[in-house]
């Protein structure tokens, strides 16, 4: 509130009220973010949990010992793993208050971002030429359903970088954006880890 806590009588200042800044912005904007990152925790788990069940139902297809090249995979396991480094590089920058610095870092991430994409859509391309979309059984459309969400995830976090490289280069290093940042951060890694569970779930598993 803004108006003006005191009135003035005969008898001096009535107070009517108090006007209390607590500064609970930060944290109750990390306490949203963590609640969301845990809702996102139970749509994943509710894949996985998916892919354990469907995940030998191959109606007859093809298998994943079939399908998946772990080489390829390997490598855009590198690409998201470095991609957690150098944010975590422009988190260190951030500390130090050196803007241009965050910037590039951030950059740096996006791009090792955009190659995981990338080896992706690739994989999915080669998936979808040998027939093996997620109507072939019900194998693959837990499989699409998994990494596919995975992917949405770093698509929408890849937008969320670019955006926040602006606000970064305009605002600077301000409170919010030192806290956009920490919320990404979490989302990051956060993404990192759900991959690890991929990789190892349901490619290397698939493949032995």
């Amino acid at each position: 509130m803004s108006a003006n806590p005191h009135t003035a009588t005969a008898d001096g200042p009535v107070t009517f009220y108090v006007k209390e800044d607590h500064g609970h912005g930060d944290g109750g904007t990390m306490l949203g973010f963590w609640i969301y990152l845990m809702s996102d925790c139970l749509i994943f788990a509710a894949l996985f949990a998916t892919y354990g069940v469907l995940g030998r139902a191959y109606a007859g297809g093809p298998t994943g010992a079939e399908l998946f090249d772990l080489g390829l995979v390997a490598l855009n396991t590198t690409m998201l793993l470095f991609s957690s480094i150098t944010y975590g590089f422009a988190m260190l920058s951030m500390q130090k208050g050196r803007k241009w610095a965050v910037i590039f870092w951030l950059g740096v991430t996006g791009l090792f971002g955009a190659a995981f994409l990338g080896i992706e859509l690739y994989e999915f391309s080669h998936l979808l030429h040998e027939n093996a979309g997620p109507w072939r059984s019900a194998f693959l459309s837990a499989f699409w359903a998994l990494v596919g969400t995975h992917g949405l995830h770093v698509t929408f976090g890849i937008i969320w970088l670019v955006v926040l490289m602006i606000q970064v280069a305009q605002r600077g290093l301000g409170i919010e954006n030192r806290r956009r940042l920490m919320c990404l951060s979490l989302f990051w890694h956060f993404l990192d880890v759900i991959w690890i569970g991929v990789f190892s779930y349901v490619y290397l598993l698939g493949v032995l």
